[in-house]
């Protein structure tokens, strides 16, 4: 029989020859109802020493009633009383659901993110809660480099504008139509390259704020600069020959149907370069944060990528695309009230956007620039969280990062329990 406490039977033998109940050996008859709960026999060794009150005995095959919730207090960091620590769950300690239930016990959560392999929810929320709890550091970097790259577009534009509408001019001749075109290109290039040392310094001191957010850690614009000063020379020769990469690799595919006049093989050339360019651009999209966090060298940034993507492509591919999808209706949706006021009000109505004349306006432009400051300042810190959240889960993943981010943020004793 089952003598654990509650779930015997009375009446049931908890020794040999002798029952609860008798006196002197001599065996007392048995009622015709459910007798009282018999009395302790003192000293006998199958009998807990704690039974239950009178009333409280089930039968067999009943349910005993649940005892009450003793409170229990605080376990560790960041965990509610009675919760229990990670790496100490039972077959009797589930989580949740009670005992005998599993499930995904609590990480320790010194910062944005949980100290475990990461889902896409915790992902997309870690990079919005680092922007909502940091941005003091956050919102200046993006803001500054904005504006400075969006005030020298819009002066470049504006005289840009002005050489294409003489260009256009039919009373232009052939050499003021070529240093137009001359001129229009070159204000192109500068255009690209400064919203490029943007893009660079954003990604490169970003980075350095999210990797103390994983940790809880607060950092200043001046940390940023000061950690991130010493590897934007490497970030920026790792853009540019990722840029570079890719347009040699459409030379090669599309140039020989070029020079030949073969449309088909053209075509053939760039159906194969953009799916080339897409798998080399989610291989090493972890390049960046390797390359910064590990203070490592351009070469080595690309193979630390190419490792970590390794046989996760497709999942890091489908965050990465979502992203991009997200900030990119983000911009939308800032940019566009901006751009349909400022064609209103600024461009001289529908025939001076005819003729083009009505684009050129200090107005016509400002209005966009101001959307896109705007746009700029919470899309560039969102996609770069999201970019150095996914290095830090695929490290967790592969190399077990979390212990190790788990001591630099001072837990202590993390790992080193069984569960």
């Amino acid at each position: 029989m089952n003598d654990s406490p509650g779930w015997a039977s009375p009446g049931s033998s908890p020794s040999d020859g002798e029952r609860p109940g008798t006196e002197g050996g001599t065996q007392q008859p048995a009622p015709s109802a459910q007798p009282a709960p018999p009395a302790q026999p003192a000293g006998d060794p199958k009998w807990s020493a704690e039974q239950p009150p009178p009333g409280q005995w089930s039968s067999p095959g009943t349910t005993p009633a649940a005892p009450q919730a003793q409170p229990q207090p605080t376990t560790g960091w960041g965990q509610q009383p009675g919760t229990p620590q990670a790496g100490q769950y039972g077959p009797q300690q589930g989580y949740p659901g009670g005992p005998g239930q599993w499930g995904q016990p609590p990480a320790a959560k010194p910062g944005v993110i949980p100290l475990r392999p990461l889902g896409l929810g915790e992902i997309l929320d870690g990079a919005v809660a680092t922007m909502r709890t940091h941005w003091r550091a956050v919102l200046p970097i993006t803001l500054v480099v904005a504006t400075v790259v969006q005030v020298i577009s819009v002066i470049v534009q504006k005289f840009m504008l002005d050489d294409l509408a003489f260009a256009t001019n039919p009373d232009a001749g052939p050499e003021e139509l070529i240093d137009s075109l001359g001129s229009t290109l070159g204000a192109s290039v500068v255009i690209q390259f400064i919203q490029f040392l943007g893009t660079i310094l954003v990604t490169a001191m970003l980075t350095m704020v999210f990797s103390r957010a994983v940790l809880g850690q607060h950092s200043s614009v001046s940390d940023a600069w000061r950690e991130a000063r010493p590897q934007l020379l490497r970030l920026m020769g790792l853009t540019l020959l990722m840029a570079l990469g890719a347009v040699l690799l459409g030379a090669v595919l599309i140039l020989p149907g070029a020079l030949t006049d073969t449309i088909g093989l053209a075509i053939l050339g760039v159906v194969l370069w953009v799916p080339l360019l897409v798998w080399l651009g989610i291989k090493f999209t972890l390049a960046s944060p390797a390359l910064m966090l590990e203070k490592s060298t351009v070469f080595k940034a690309f193979a630390r990528s190419s490792k970590l993507v390794k046989d996760t492509w497709w999942r890091i591919c489908g965050i990465t695309v979502l992203t991009t999808v997200i900030a990119f209706f983000i911009s939308g949706m800032i940019v566009a009230p901006f751009q349909i006021i400022s064609l209103l009000a600024f461009s001289g109505g529908i025939d001076a956007l005819e003729d083009g004349t009505g684009m050129n306006s200090w107005g016509a432009l400002i209005g966009p620039a101001i959307g896109l400051i705007i746009a700029q300042t919470i899309v560039m810190p969102f996609q770069s969280g999201v970019t150095v959240l996914l290095y830090v889960d695929q490290r967790i993943r592969r190399e077990g990062l979390d212990l190790e981010l788990a001591r630099a943020a001072g837990i202590e004793n993390y790992g080193t329990t069984g569960g």
